[in-house]
């Protein structure tokens, strides 16, 4: 996306190759909540970078991943006894939790929604609810996998018409008792931002319960402080039997998660999960730094604070700018959406100039949608304040000029 090269970086400021300094907006696609190079990440990795940095954790164990494992059952929002597994990327995490859906019940059926993002790969594709760029010339997709449209007011689409959509997809293609796993991620991340509502997350765990469907909740985004709280899904009553994570756990290292009820996460035989590097000791090192620090610097009460200003600030701006259609956001996770204000036609080229402006006065920003024309907020929630204010200002600025 950009035009030059990293040279190194701070918490939320990043220096290219010839010296320019940037507010990086992008945080590494939601990687860098608690900034770049956290003196306390760093220290881990460097730390365990003297005792060992790999053995498969499948061929020789250590007790550092034991402990994370240990650490994470007991903050996810899942009742009764958990079991955590560790992978690499969060498309790993998502690929994995579909294995074990299917292996617990026995079907193969999944179910996602349009706008959703899981992932590259192929199986991540197959899940993935926006063709250009993730599906374009890749095909053919994997079998057994179904959309539903995701509520979004901006696209005119209810809970009431997802719901309706999902009860015609149970009688038009597939038998509920067919279907392993309905998967959603409580924000949308690459679909735009798009908060799942709370009836909705209820009526889904209703039907769940009713067909004998596991509901899986894709975290990768949405994870460790960047909705307000640790985990999204705390944001509704009801619970998912698997949760996906990923990005934000350690800091910028490569580690990501799948972790559920232990009698569904008991299902794979042995050896059918796993991975070379899955649960890497230095990215283990790395997510025990993170939740330190989550905890001690108060990272989800910071969340709601810069997401709770920024969106006021972008409020204030919307009589200036036409174009803005919408402002959301859950904690500091937070979009704002760009249409033509003549026809009301979704705008991608004017969030490409915005960004554009952006880059040009030292701000990374990210766009994101089905239709191109949002801008997503992915700063550092360790992010000084005032840099944090005048980042705000370049961000007016490209929007009023």
């Amino acid at each position: 996306m950009c035009n030059f090269y990293a040279a190194r970086a701070e918490n939320a400021t990043l220096w290219d190759a010839e010296g320019k300094e940037y507010i990086d907006f992008a945080g590494g696609i939601a990687v860098l909540n608690t900034g770049h190079c956290h003196p306390r990440v760093k220290a881990a990795i460097a730390k365990q970078l003297d005792q060992f940095t790999h053995t498969a954790y499948q061929i020789v164990p250590y007790e550092s991943y034991v402990a994370l494992a240990e650490r994470i059952n007991a903050i996810v929002p899942i009742s009764g006894l958990k079991k955590t597994a560790f992978f690499t990327t969060g498309v790993e995490a998502i690929e994995n939790a579909v294995k074990i859906a299917r292996s617990h019940t026995g079907r193969s059926g999944i179910v996602a929604f349009t706008g959703s993002f899981h992932g590259r790969t192929l199986l991540g594709m197959g899940l993935t609810g926006k063709v250009t760029p993730y599906k374009l010339s890749f095909g053919p997709m994997p079998n057994d996998i179904f959309h539903v449209p995701f509520p979004t007011v901006t696209q005119d689409v209810s809970v009431a018409d997802s719901l309706k959509a999902l009860d015609l997809l149970f009688q038009s293609d597939i038998d509920p008792k067919s279907v392993a796993a309905i998967i959603i991620e409580p924000v949308q991340g690459e679909g735009g931002f798009n908060i799942t509502p709370p009836e909705l997350m209820t009526a889904l765990r209703l039907l769940c319960d009713e067909h004998g469907i596991l509901l899986i909740a894709d975290e990768v985004q949405t994870g460790f402080a960047r909705t307000g709280k640790l985990f999204a899904m705390e944001h509704h009553s009801v619970e998912p039997d698997i949760m996906c994570i990923a990005k934000s756990l350690a800091g910028g290292m490569p580690i990501s998660g799948v972790v559920g009820r232990a009698e569904v996460m008991d299902s794979p035989s042995a050896g059918g999960l796993g991975g070379t590097y899955a649960g890497n000791p230095l990215s283990v090192a790395a997510a025990h730094a993170v939740l330190d620090i989550i905890e001690d610097e108060k990272l989800c009460e910071r969340a709601n604070q810069l997401g709770q200003k920024l969106m006021n600030r972008l409020n204030t701006l919307r009589g200036g700018c036409p174009a803005i259609a919408d402002v959301r956001g859950l904690g500091s996770m937070v979009a704002l959406e760009i249409n033509d204000p003549s026809t009301g036609v979704p705008d991608a080229a004017r969030v490409k100039q915005i960004q554009d402006k952006a880059i040009e006065q030292g701000l990374i920003l990210l766009s994101c949608g089905v239709y191109g024309n949002v801008l997503r907020f992915l700063y550092p929630l360790t992010i000084p304040d005032e840099q944090f204010d005048r980042a705000l200002d370049i961000l007016a600025n490209t929007l009023t000029t």
